[in-house]
């Protein structure tokens, strides 16, 4: 692994990039404008072939993905995922690698994942990341990251290709700090989120054009760019393909009431906010933006 100042770490780094989703592959795509050998792989091949045509290395298991790569940055729905594909990477994996787990998973999966870091003889750096389809796309999301100083220099240089910023949360991977403030933060996301679909609906309902929410709010303190972002979405019907789908947004939401609970923290709200993104997935608007909780306000 290299290691040692930012000045030791190679320009180029080999990046294996676990998870190709929305958010994966917008990342893979801006390590390799970067300059870095990037693999890919995906549980469904076929979300990683499509990277072929970006420069990205196409591999056809985790194993092969992960082998002499310096970095290994997983990118997958939640904690138990992160573990099972960790783990059939395993073969592969190079002791002394950087590992940079960047999946939502909470503070308690993250402990577990920790303890698998330590079985691999990897270094963790937990990561995940603020930011949506386009700002990763565009390498401009938020990283939230904590880990060793041995793993900064090279971890820092895969952030500076995804990200326009790092906020270090700590230097203990496996105390979950950078997990615990992505839910904090993710708390405030979908509440807003909530009250976007509930105010749309509650015109829709009421006979008012929703629109008009928008020009009694605008240029005053509760205007604000998410409402009309999210709004757009809902009213223009452009909720595919989407920036932050619902069924994780559903995910998320459960890992902050289960965290609160632990904690000993009433989050009504945002519980509520969870129960209707899980009707809206069971809706049948899982794989749309996280704006179709809108649909949650009505029966069937």
């Amino acid at each position: 692994m290299p290691t040692g100042t930012l000045s030791d770490t190679p320009a180029t780094l080999t990046v294996a990039v676990l998870g190709t989703g929305i958010m994966g592959s917008a990342m893979a795509r801006t390590m390799v404008r970067a300059g870095h050998r990037v693999r890919v792989w995906n549980r469904t091949h076929a979300r990683a072939a499509e990277l072929a045509a970006d420069g990205a290395t196409v591999a056809v298991t985790a194993a092969e993905a992960v082998h002499e790569a310096d970095v290994i940055l997983s990118m997958l729905h939640d904690g138990d995922t992160v573990t099972e594909v960790m783990r059939l990477a395993a073969p592969g994996v190079r002791p002394g690698a950087v590992w940079i787990q960047s999946s939502t998973v909470g503070v308690e999966a993250q402990r577990a994942i920790a303890e698998l870091a330590r079985e691999l003889e990897v270094v963790l750096v937990d990561a995940p990341v603020l930011g949506t389809r386009e700002p990763a796309e565009a390498g401009q999301l938020t990283v939230l990251a904590a880990g060793a100083d041995e793993a900064r220099p090279v971890a820092q240089a895969v952030f500076d290709a995804v990200a326009a910023r790092t906020v270090w949360t700590g230097d203990d991977a496996a105390a979950g700090s950078a997990q615990a403030l992505k839910l904090v933060v993710n708390s405030w996301v979908l509440a807003v989120n909530n009250a976007v679909g509930e105010s749309v609906a509650l015109a829709a309902g009421l006979g008012v054009d929703p629109r008009l929410l928008l020009d009694a709010v605008a240029g005053g303190g509760l205007d604000m760019g998410y409402l009309r972002l999210k709004a757009g979405l809902i009213l223009d019907e452009r909720l595919s393909p989407a920036s932050f789908a619902t069924e994780t947004a559903a995910k998320d939401a459960d890992l902050i009431v289960d965290a609160a609970a632990r904690a000993g923290v009433r989050v009504d709200a945002l519980a509520a906010a969870g129960g209707r993104l899980h009707r809206a997935v069971g809706g049948g608007h899982g794989s749309e933006d996280m704006a179709a909780a809108y649909f949650a306000s009505f029966e069937g």
